[in-house]
């Protein structure tokens, strides 16, 4: 199993710490960095920076929003940035959230399915530098009856294929991200309900494409809080605020994504309550409604010793590659929390 680092959104006046922990991840042998965006930094221009400022590891996009780009430019930004990085780009995607897609970009949240299998079409049409042309429900390229012609990608980008992963919860579109795509990004992963979650999804479909998952990269991100066993219920609580906005606030009350896997893993009465009390205006009461046991599933908490153990338990999962999300007031706390990752995937034998 590998070993990944989530930088998050950028813009937030920790910039130079986001690349200091970058680096450090780079020097220590982590896998990839990846980086995020909604409605704030964009995850290209990040990325761009990381890879200019570090040596051998991947940068990837988690994620790339459907709505905010054509497929087109997702291919000429994929390229680019494999072309720039030397090889060492991710291309991560998704179709973002109704709020974001419809009060952001102006595009109808609609057949998400439908529009990422397009999608994911074209971009890698694109990319193998053929004349471009497609004719589906959502993009007709070149548009009929005007003056578009099929055009191809100028570009080369440094791999003839560039890893395409696919940002995926709900059990519908993780079976298409394992027909269509190379990797899942995952997120509030317990490695305890990970195969009813998430793997059986992503085996059916590679099955449905003739494939199995051997070689598919399952990437799960997973907050990480460094510390004292004694300590694990304080540590737990640094994540409150973070859980309550995702299984709380995000989406809509009939669309909240996060919050249907909440009830996946067998918190359906708490996934309620924290939602209710989210979209009441209290948020704090949402983070206390937060059961001790949905964080530690979905967390690494304490000792590198418990931290160890908890990574055996993802990679006997089935996860590939584990994305970590060092939390820490200062730079000095989140590089402590990245190295004590390296140290516990020695620790656990997998490094």
């Amino acid at each position: 199993m590998q070993l990944g680092i989530n930088l998050g959104y950028w813009g937030a006046g920790m910039d130079g710490d986001n690349l200091a922990v970058a680096q450090e991840a780079d020097r220590l042998g982590y896998s990839v960095c990846w980086a995020a965006e909604a409605y704030g930094s964009d995850a290209a221009t990040v990325l761009t920076w990381v890879a200019a400022q570090t040596e051998r590891i991947d940068v990837g996009s988690a994620i790339f929003q459907i709505p905010a780009r054509q497929p087109a430019m997702t291919a000429m930004t994929a390229a680019t940035l494999d072309s720039l990085s030397g090889g060492r780009f991710r291309l991560g995607i998704g179709v973002s959230g109704p709020q974001v897609s419809e009060g952001w970009y102006g595009v109808k949240f609609d057949k998400p399915l439908a529009r990422t299998r397009e999608y994911v079409e074209i971009v890698r049409k694109a990319m193998t530098r053929e004349r471009l042309s497609y004719d589906g429900e959502h993009w007709t390229l070149p548009l009929p009856g005007g003056p578009g012609k099929p055009l191809k990608l100028t570009v080369h980008p440094e791999r003839e294929h560039i890893p395409l992963y696919i940002a995926a919860i709900g059990p519908k579109n993780l079976e298409q991200t394992g027909e269509i795509a190379d990797g899942a990004l995952l997120i509030f992963p317990s490695a305890e309900h990970l195969e009813d979650t998430a793997i059986r999804h992503l085996r059916a479909g590679r099955e449905k494409a003739g494939k199995t998952l051997e070689g598919f990269d399952i990437v799960p991100t997973v907050p990480l809080a460094f510390g004292e066993d004694k300590d694990v219920t304080t540590l737990a609580d640094t994540f409150r605020p973070y859980t309550a906005l995702y299984v709380g606030g995000m989406g809509s009350r009939q669309q909240n994504f996060y919050n249907k896997l909440a009830q996946r893993m067998g918190f359906e009465a708490a996934a309620a309550e924290i939602q209710d009390k989210y979209l009441a205006g209290d948020k704090e009461g949402a983070a206390a409604a937060i059961p001790h046991d949905l964080i530690d599933k979905t967390t690494l908490l304490g000792s590198v010793d418990r931290i160890a153990d908890r990574m055996k338990e993802y990679a006997a999962a089935g996860v590939t590659t584990l994305t970590l999300s060092p939390a820490g007031w200062t730079l000095e706390e989140r590089i402590a929390a990245l190295r004590a990752g390296t140290e516990a995937l020695e620790r656990a034998g997998l490094a």
